[in-house]
C-alpha cells in the first residue's frame, strides 16, 4: 500500500477540503495517509517514510512545500506531489490541467504518471531565489500592493476576490505609464518600454489571466510576455471582456527562452505572489532549471 503525507492548509477551501474528509477520501482509494498542517511548526521537517506528498491548498501552499523540497540536499529523499487545489486562483493546478473533482484527482494517483516541473532560478535578488509561476514587472506588482491595502471581508468568496482584483487591475491599466527595460533573452536584445513584463512558467497568473496559454512548465522554456504602451488599449479591453465573463484570446508580444537578463527602470518586481522592492535599473538574471519538481498527473 502506497503511503502519502497530506500537507494541508486548513484555511483554504470548504468542507469538502477539511482534514477529516480529505483523509477519508485518500484512504478510501487504497492509500495510507499521514497528516500535517502548514499551521504546525514541524511540517517542514519532512522526516517521514512516505511514497509521495499530497498538497491540499492554493498556489501559496504549493510554493511553500516546493521551496522546502528544493532547499533539501541532493542526497536527501524527495517525492512527487499530488495536488488537491482548494485556493483562490489555483494557477498551478490549472496549468497542469487538474480538475476540481477531488475524488477523481485522488483516483489518478494510482496511475503514478509523473509530470516534470521546471523552476525559475533568480540571481541578484536578495529576498527570493526561485519561482514556480511567474516573475514580473509593471502592472502586476502594483496590483498586488493595492490588493494588500484593500479590506477583505471575512465571508468573501474566491470568485468575489478574483472579480475585485480584475476591477482594480482594469483601473490601474488605464493610467499606468510604461517603463524602460533592458531585456535580453538567450543573448538576443528585446529591450523596450513596457507596462507589463512577465516571465511565465504557468499559463495564468493573478486573477486567472491566461497570459501564456501555450506555457508548459515541463518544456524547459519560459514564456516572456511583454505589453507596450501601443497595446495598452487592447490590454484594457482584454480585462474588460474578462470582467464580462468573456475569455478572449490573449494576443500580445511574447517570446520564449531559458536565460533572461532584465534591468527595469522601476522600483518593484513580483516573484510569484511576493512583491519585492528593487533599485531602478537593478540587474536580475533568471535561468530556468528543468525538472526540479515532479507532480502526479492523470
Amino acid at each position: 500500500m502506497k503511503k502519502a503525507l497530506l500537507i494541508h492548509n486548513p484555511g483554504a477551501g470548504d468542507e469538502e477540503h477539511n482534514e477529516e474528509e480529505l483523509i477519508r477520501l485518500i484512504t478510501s482509494h487504497g492509500f495510507e495517509c499521514l497528516y500535517t498542517s502548514v499551521k504546525d511548526k514541524g511540517w517542514k521537517d519532512f522526516d517521514y517514510d512516505v511514497d509521495f506528498l499530497v498538497v491540499a491548498g492554493g498556489d501559496g501552499t504549493v510554493r511553500k512545500v516546493a521551496k522546502k523540497l528544493l532547499q533539501r540536499k541532493m542526497i536527501d529523499k524527495t517525492w512527487p506531489i499530488g495536488l488537491l487545489p482548494c485556493g483562490t486562483a489555483n494557477n498551478i493546478a490549472k496549468t497542469l490541467h487538474f480538475e476540481d473533482d477531488t475524488e477523481r484527482l485522488i483516483k489518478t494517483w494510482q496511475n503514478e504518471n509523473i509530470q516534470q516541473y521546471d523552476v525559475g532560478r533568480i540571481e541578484n535578488l536578495e529576498k527570493a531565489d526561485l519561482f514556480l509561476e511567474s516573475l514580473g514587472y509593471g502592472i502586476f506588482p502594483y496590483l498586488m500592493m493595492e490588493m494588500d491595502k484593500r479590506p477583505s471581508p471575512k465571508d468573501e468568496m474566491p470568485e468575489e476576490k478574483l472579480t475585485a482584483a480584475l476591477e482594480l487591475l482594469h483601473n490601474i491599466a488605464v493610467s499606468y505609464e510604461p517603463h524602460e527595460c533592458s531585456l535580453t533573452i538567450d543573448g538576443v536584445d528585446y529591450s523596450g518600454e513596457f507596462i507589463l513584463l512577465e516571465l511565465m512558467n504557468t499559463k495564468s497568473i493573478g486573477p486567472n489571466l491566461f497570459l501564456a496559454p501555450d506555457a508548459d512548465p515541463g518544456d524547459g522554456l519560459l514564456e516572456i510576455v511583454a505589453v507596450t504602451e501601443n497595446n495598452k488599449k487592447k490590454f484594457v479591453e482584454y480585462i474588460a471582456n474578462k470582467l464580462k465573463g468573456k475569455e478572449a484570446p490573449f494576443d500580445f508580444s511574447h517570446f520564449r527562452g531559458k536565460n533572461i537578463t532584465i534591468r527595469w527602470q522601476g522600483t518593484h518586481v513580483h516573484v510569484d505572489d511576493e512583491v519585492i522592492k528593487i533599485e531602478k535599473g537593478q540587474e536580475i538574471k533568471v535561468e530556468l532549471k528543468e525538472g526540479l519538481l515532479q507532480f502526479l498527473v492523470a
